[in-house]
């Protein structure tokens, strides 16, 4: 195998345990799940420029009469992408002590200020950095609100 084929193997290999910990094993740590709000999707046009430019390799590889283990490399790179960017749901996950955004954990304590914008965008002030909480539905807004006030 040329080097080519262990870059793709190690980038197949990184984002299959990325998708992995995401879907699996965020919803488990820190305790028990006590919501989960559905976020709007970003960078689609980059994920579709991603998969783009690999679907055009695997044509130039196809082309060339190039490593068939290559082609099929790229293809499991491009299924990763479509999942990552189509078919897997952002989500918020709060927990009791905390909360999951973006698969990074944040305790309460830490939200210095809140406020919501009149395009319906949740703002959490924290130390040093802002939160901007998207939600698929308005409505899931409300439901923030209230369980932040309730715990």
């Amino acid at each position: 195998m040329i080097l080519t084929d262990w870059l793709l193997i190690l980038f197949i290999v990184v984002l299959l345990a990325w998708a992995i910990y995401d879907s699996v094993i965020i919803p488990k740590r820190n305790g028990e799940t006590l919501l989960t709000v559905p976020l709007l999707r970003r960078g689609r046009v980059d994920g579709a420029i991603f998969i783009g430019l690999v679907g055009i390799l695997i044509y130039n590889n196809i082309a060339s009469h190039g490593v068939l283990l290559t082609t099929w490399l790229l293809s499991a790179l491009a299924l990763l992408a479509v999942h990552l960017f189509w078919l897997r749901q952002p989500c918020i996950i709060f927990k009791s002590r905390g909360f999951f955004f973006a698969s990074s954990w944040i305790e309460y304590n830490r939200i210095k200020e809140m406020n919501l914008s009149e395009d319906g965008v949740l703002v959490m002030q924290l130390e040093q950095r802002r939160l901007l909480v998207r939600v698929k539905n308005i409505d899931d807004l409300e439901r923030i609100y209230k369980f932040l006030v309730n715990n």
